[in-house]
């Protein structure tokens, strides 16, 4: 069994985690107003869109959601990389808490989408390219989840796991491009493209864009803060674990 070190000597280990802990402190007091802001600028500051009513409001959470997803999952393509160059178990610390907050955030905009398109496509769910292509990312990442669970030995772990990740990184780029290259889509294309063939589709005012943009702000940092959350608890169950480890190995007494 391969030695899986903490990834610092004890006391530069307290010292980042105590930083990690004040900043993700300051971070929790911070979002609390943020957050009340957020709901003010999607439910009151933001005009009624044109065609849907107020059922698009949905789209300022739904948006900020799907976008964290995708950013959190390349945080653990990174990381993934980073572990197999150097062997450091706090990147494997941050590849899991990126994938896990990742798989809750990509399950949010999956929910709220679900609910959005209820109204506006008449059904709940549809096999469309891009509904189709973000369950397969979501089983993608799950089968991560399980392949940590099935493996004992801490550094085996960490490394299937970064490889993982990094191969399972290929479902975010099918998920964005999946309404840019398949014509016949009913997911609108809000960014960057036009798509006659969308149903739901519509034009942000410039008020849209400042109440999307805080609700952006605010669902980022929300993640962030979770992710550092994740992070401290990650390096307690690795210092639990590496005890447990040291207990196995040691020789019995007398």
């Amino acid at each position: 069994m391969a030695t899986y070190e903490l990834s610092n000597p004890p006391t530069t280990h307290a010292l980042l985690g105590g930083r990690l802990e004040g900043i993700t402190r300051w971070l929790g007091w911070l979002l609390i107003p943020l957050g009340l802001l957020s709901l003010w600028a999607a439910l009151l500051y933001a005009p009624a869109e044109e065609t849907m009513g107020d059922v698009y409001r949905i789209f300022f959470y739904h948006l900020p959601a799907n976008i964290g997803g995708f950013v959190l999952f390349f945080i653990a393509f990174a990381v993934g990389i980073a572990y197999l160059r150097t062997r450091n178990p706090k990147w494997d610390q941050w590849g899991l808490a990126s994938i896990e907050v990742g798989i809750v955030a990509a399950f949010i905009g999956t929910v709220t989408g679900s609910i959005w398109a209820r109204p506006v496509w008449n059904t709940w769910w549809t096999w469309d390219p891009r509904l189709t292509t973000v369950t397969i990312l979501l089983l993608t990442y799950a089968g991560y989840l399980m392949l940590r669970g099935a493996v004992d030995d801490p550094e085996r772990r960490a490394r299937f796991s970064a490889i993982y990740a990094i191969l399972a990184f290929v479902n975010v780029p099918l998920v964005y491009f999946s309404t840019r290259i398949v014509e016949r889509t009913v997911h609108p294309v809000v960014f960057g493209g036009d798509n006659a063939e969308a149903m739901g589709d519509m034009s942000l005012t410039p008020a849209m864009n400042t109440a999307l943009m805080i609700c952006m702000v605010f669902g980022i940092l929300l993640l962030i803060w979770m992710v550092f959350r994740r992070v401290q608890l990650a390096q307690r169950e690795a210092e639990v674990e590496q005890m447990r480890w040291q207990m196995m190995e040691a020789p019995p007494n007398g």
